[in-house]
Parts: structure tokens; sequence; C-alpha cells
């Protein structure tokens, strides 16, 4: 079993195989690793001046403009998405993000946004500010300072296409992740299913929560545990209700969710935790989506799974050793 690793979007990659033999294999798989990381930071990352999806945000005229296929995928699962959670999940959030001091386009890293501020953003924000049409594969902005942030949605597509990417060479058992988005494919050495944990929601510690085996699946979460502000003593959440214009406050610390497309489950989290622990799970179990709720409790935290993931997890724990988080 090889591991390969490395920094990529602001947080780090790593890909774990198993059947790897020799070094020249080992090579071939990190070639295909970089440059895939490659293209997705050509194409999708706001943190890239360069990239299309920086031109795409820059653009000021309102044209029609000519994308390429992986940023079309990419909104156009956004745009499916936003419709399902009824805009919980919109990647036209960059605006509020910003002024709330997070985000490729932060406009201030001490004091909170003033209700003006927050308005002005909301004016950018919604489903209707974006629009796709798929031949020829076209985006277009309804407003110059409509920005797009798909930092809930790129890493889960940087994972599949990477998986995808060593299952063609004849990589076929591998678990691929980026920043806590997670594919596993195949199996782990001695025949058993990849074990993923899902972490206890708590800062300055990596403890398992539960293991879960998967095989074909990605597992993707969404926590306020890791990324926040304090600002006068207060604690600002990154992620952003959308609908609202407002950091969420409710009690859920994370949650994750399983999906065969990472870049779903990916999105699907970023949604569930902005609805919170009641709404959240209610849609959940509307879509059938696998998913587990982690909500801050007087005792230490609390823990909701929806019945599709409970079938996930390995609860034998000779098992859970050598679970990878």
């Amino acid at each position: 079993m090889v591991e390969l690793r490395g920094p990529t979007m602001g947080t780090t990659w790593t890909v774990t195989i198993a059947g790897i033999h020799d070094r020249a294999d080992s090579a071939r798989a990190e070639q295909v690793i970089l440059r895939t990381l490659a293209d997705v930071d050509r194409t999708l990352s706001a943190w890239n001046t360069r990239s299309e999806l920086s031109a795409l945000n820059d653009d000021r005229q309102g044209d029609w403009l000519r994308i390429s296929e992986p940023l079309y995928t990419v909104l156009d699962a956004a745009l499916d998405v936003s419709r399902r959670t009824s805009g919980a999940f919109d990647v036209t959030v960059a605006p509020l993000v910003a002024v709330w001091g997070f985000g490729a386009y932060a406009t201030t890293n001490v004091a909170l946004p003033s209700e003006a501020q927050i308005q002005d953003a909301r004016t950018l924000v919604g489903p209707g500010m974006l629009e796709l049409r798929a031949s020829p594969r076209e985006a277009r902005k309804h407003a110059p300072g409509v920005r797009l942030d798909l930092d809930g949605i790129a890493p889960g597509y940087a994972v599949d296409r990477i998986s995808r990417e060593l299952a063609a060479l004849g990589f076929d058992n591998h678990i691929v992740e980026i920043g806590g988005e997670v594919r596993c494919r195949g199996r782990a050495p001695g025949e058993r299913p990849w074990r993923v944990a899902v972490e206890r929601p708590q800062a300055g510690a990596r403890i398992a929560q539960i293991i879960v085996a998967l095989d074909g699946l990605g597992i993707s979460s969404s926590g306020d545990y890791r990324d926040y502000r304090l600002v006068d003593g207060k604690r600002i959440s990154h992620t952003i209700d959308p609908r609202n214009g407002r950091p969420v406050e409710h009690e859920l610390a994370s949650v994750s969710v399983v999906h065969e497309s990472v870049m779903m489950a990916d999105a699907y989290a970023t949604a569930l935790m902005v609805l919170g622990p009641a709404a959240g799970y209610d849609l959940a179990e509307r879509l059938e989506l696998p998913a587990l709720f982690i909500e801050h409790a007087d005792n230490g935290f609390a823990m909701r799974a929806t019945p599709l993931f409970e079938r996930l997890q390995i609860r034998d724990r000779t098992l859970q050793r050598g679970a990878h988080y």
C-alpha cells in the first residue's frame, strides 16, 4: 500500500493506493493526480486569479460566456442542489461570504459587517443570479457584482476526477481525500472494505466519532469547528446561510453525507449544515441521503443518523482499527 500526499486549494490531498508494486507505478499515479489538481485549480479556483472561475467572476458585461466542461459540470450540479434544497446551497453566496470575512474575496478581517453591507451583498445572491445553457456550454451572470464560491463543491469534484483517473490507469483499490472530502474504491489490503472515520467535531483533536465502510462511495463533512472567526468574543461560523445572509447559529456541529458522487456529497453536506439539525435531517430523509448529524450537547455531542447512514456504520471494534481519517 502506497500513500501519496501534497498541498492543493489551500488544503492538502492524500491518496492511498493498494496494489502498487514498484516506483514506476507510484510515479504514474502521482503524475495523474498532480495533473488533475492543476487542471482543477486553473478551472474552478477563486483563489487563483487567472482561473476560468475568476474570469467569470470578474466579468462585468453580463454576456453569455463560453465555459469548459468541468466548470459547466460543477455549476450545473450546484444549481440542481440549490433547487433541491430550496436555496440552502447557493454558489452565488460569495459576496456574503466576503462581507463576513471569509473566502477568496474577504473584505474584512476584524469588524462585523453592517446591516447595509449585508443587505447590499444579498442583492447579488440567489439562484436566479446565474444562468446556464448546455449547447453550447455557456454561463451568464445577471448582475456585474455576482461572484461564485465553489469551495463547497469543487473539492468533491476534484476527488471524483482523481478517482476516475486512477481507475483508468488500473489502480482500482484506492482512497482519495482532499480537505476531508473522501472517495473509496475497491478494497483495502486483506480484501476488507475501506474504513473511514468521521471525526468528532472538536477543535484541536482527531478522535473518531464513528467508522463507516465504503466501496464505490464518497463521504463529505461540513462543520463549524475548524473554520470560524472570533470577533469581540463572538464566534462567527464560516457557513453562511444564503437565504438570510448570516452565519448559521444553530446547535449543529457537523454533518456528514455519503453519496456515489463526492461532488454531490460535498454540496449536500453544506446545505444540511445551513438547514440545521431538524430541517436538515428531514430533507436528508426526503432525498434518501445517508447522513450523520452531530449536535452540540450539554455533555459533549449528540448524534443522529439517517437509517441509510446507519447501514454503513461499523460497530465491531476489531474492524475499526486502521480507519482512515
